[in-house]
Protein backbone atom coordinates (compact mmCIF):
# COMPACT_ATOMS: atom_id res chain seq x y z
CA UNK A 1 0.00 0.00 0.00
CA UNK A 2 1.11 3.59 -1.15
CA UNK A 3 1.55 6.31 2.04
CA UNK A 4 0.46 9.45 1.46
CA UNK A 5 1.63 12.91 3.43
CA UNK A 6 0.05 16.08 2.45
CA UNK A 7 1.39 19.46 3.96
CA UNK A 8 1.80 23.11 2.76
CA UNK A 9 -1.89 23.79 4.73
CA UNK A 10 -2.53 26.98 6.74
CA UNK A 11 -3.90 30.31 7.15
CA UNK A 12 -4.60 32.71 4.12
CA UNK A 13 -6.41 35.69 2.96
CA UNK A 14 -9.14 35.69 0.27
CA UNK A 15 -7.17 36.32 -3.07
CA UNK A 16 -3.89 34.36 -1.70
CA UNK A 17 -2.57 31.68 -2.51
CA UNK A 18 -1.29 28.16 -1.11
CA UNK A 19 0.42 25.56 -2.89
CA UNK A 20 -0.18 22.09 -1.57
CA UNK A 21 2.44 18.80 -1.66
CA UNK A 22 1.58 15.01 -1.06
CA UNK A 23 4.70 12.79 -0.94
CA UNK A 24 4.05 9.49 -1.45
CA UNK A 25 5.86 6.13 -0.37
CA UNK A 26 6.11 2.61 -0.19
CA UNK A 27 5.16 2.22 -3.91
CA UNK A 28 6.56 2.94 -7.56
CA UNK A 29 4.44 6.43 -7.24
CA UNK A 30 4.37 6.41 -11.40
CA UNK A 31 1.21 3.23 -10.92
CA UNK A 32 -0.46 5.86 -9.26
CA UNK A 33 -3.38 8.10 -10.33
CA UNK A 34 -3.77 11.01 -8.07
CA UNK A 35 -6.56 12.99 -7.04
CA UNK A 36 -7.27 15.57 -4.26
CA UNK A 37 -10.62 16.23 -2.11
CA UNK A 38 -11.62 18.32 0.11
CA UNK A 39 -14.02 18.26 3.36
CA UNK A 40 -15.68 21.31 5.29
CA UNK A 41 -17.01 21.31 8.45
CA UNK A 42 -20.53 19.51 8.20
CA UNK A 43 -20.16 18.85 4.40
CA UNK A 44 -19.47 15.69 2.57
CA UNK A 45 -16.05 15.00 1.11
CA UNK A 46 -15.60 16.85 -2.17
CA UNK A 47 -13.88 16.30 -5.42
CA UNK A 48 -11.37 18.63 -6.37
CA UNK A 49 -8.89 17.85 -8.66
CA UNK A 50 -7.48 14.73 -10.69
CA UNK A 51 -4.21 13.74 -12.53
CA UNK A 52 -4.01 10.80 -14.87
CA UNK A 53 -0.43 8.80 -14.32
CA UNK A 54 1.73 10.39 -17.07
CA UNK A 55 -0.14 14.03 -16.29
CA UNK A 56 -0.93 14.68 -19.33
CA UNK A 57 -4.60 14.12 -18.20
CA UNK A 58 -5.92 16.39 -15.45
CA UNK A 59 -9.63 17.05 -14.36
CA UNK A 60 -11.45 20.11 -12.31
CA UNK A 61 -14.43 20.91 -10.12
CA UNK A 62 -16.29 23.45 -11.34
CA UNK A 63 -16.09 25.54 -8.48
CA UNK A 64 -11.58 25.57 -8.40
CA UNK A 65 -11.48 25.67 -12.51
CA UNK A 66 -9.11 28.58 -13.42
CA UNK A 67 -8.22 28.62 -9.57
CA UNK A 68 -6.18 25.29 -8.90
CA UNK A 69 -3.54 23.64 -10.65
CA UNK A 70 -2.81 20.15 -10.00
CA UNK A 71 0.52 18.52 -11.09
CA UNK A 72 2.93 15.75 -10.32
CA UNK A 73 6.58 15.03 -10.40
CA UNK A 74 7.38 11.36 -10.73
CA UNK A 75 10.48 12.22 -10.09
CA UNK A 76 10.09 13.20 -6.61
CA UNK A 77 7.05 10.81 -5.51
CA UNK A 78 4.88 14.01 -5.62
CA UNK A 79 1.08 15.69 -6.33
CA UNK A 80 0.93 19.37 -5.88
CA UNK A 81 -2.23 21.50 -5.79
CA UNK A 82 -1.24 25.30 -6.15
CA UNK A 83 -4.33 26.98 -5.12
CA UNK A 84 -4.61 30.75 -6.54
CA UNK A 85 -7.32 33.45 -5.79
CA UNK A 86 -8.46 31.53 -2.65
CA UNK A 87 -12.12 32.40 -1.25
CA UNK A 88 -13.71 32.04 2.24
CA UNK A 89 -15.41 28.51 0.75
CA UNK A 90 -12.18 27.06 0.23
CA UNK A 91 -12.10 26.39 3.62
CA UNK A 92 -11.62 22.99 4.37
CA UNK A 93 -9.28 20.12 5.42
CA UNK A 94 -7.85 18.80 2.04
CA UNK A 95 -6.78 15.13 1.03
CA UNK A 96 -4.76 13.45 -1.46
CA UNK A 97 -5.36 10.06 -2.67
CA UNK A 98 -4.27 7.48 -5.11
CA UNK A 99 -5.87 5.09 -7.18
CA UNK A 100 -2.97 1.93 -8.44
CA UNK A 101 -5.71 0.23 -11.11
CA UNK A 102 -5.68 2.88 -13.95
CA UNK A 103 -4.11 2.78 -17.12
CA UNK A 104 -1.35 5.63 -18.14
CA UNK A 105 -4.42 8.49 -19.11
CA UNK A 106 -7.22 7.66 -17.14
CA UNK A 107 -8.15 10.13 -14.41
CA UNK A 108 -10.43 9.61 -11.10
CA UNK A 109 -13.27 11.50 -9.84
CA UNK A 110 -14.98 8.99 -7.61
CA UNK A 111 -13.60 9.35 -4.12
CA UNK A 112 -14.49 5.47 -3.67
CA UNK A 113 -12.41 4.32 -6.58
CA UNK A 114 -9.10 5.52 -4.90
CA UNK A 115 -6.95 3.02 -2.64
CA UNK A 116 -5.18 4.95 -0.37
CA UNK A 117 -5.68 8.39 1.52
CA UNK A 118 -3.51 11.04 2.96
CA UNK A 119 -4.39 12.10 6.63
CA UNK A 120 -5.53 15.43 5.64
CA UNK A 121 -4.37 19.11 5.67
CA UNK A 122 -6.04 22.04 7.07
CA UNK A 123 -7.12 25.52 4.31
CA UNK A 124 -8.18 28.24 5.87
CA UNK A 125 -9.24 31.32 3.89
CA UNK A 126 -10.67 34.33 5.82
CA UNK A 127 -12.59 37.04 4.27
Amino acid sequence: QVQLVESGGGLVQAGGSLRLSCAASGRIFSNYAMGWFRQAPGKEREFVAAISRSELNTYYADSVKGRFAISRDNTKSTVYLQMNSLKPEDTAVYYCAADGRRDWTTVVRGAGLYDAWGQGTQVTVSS
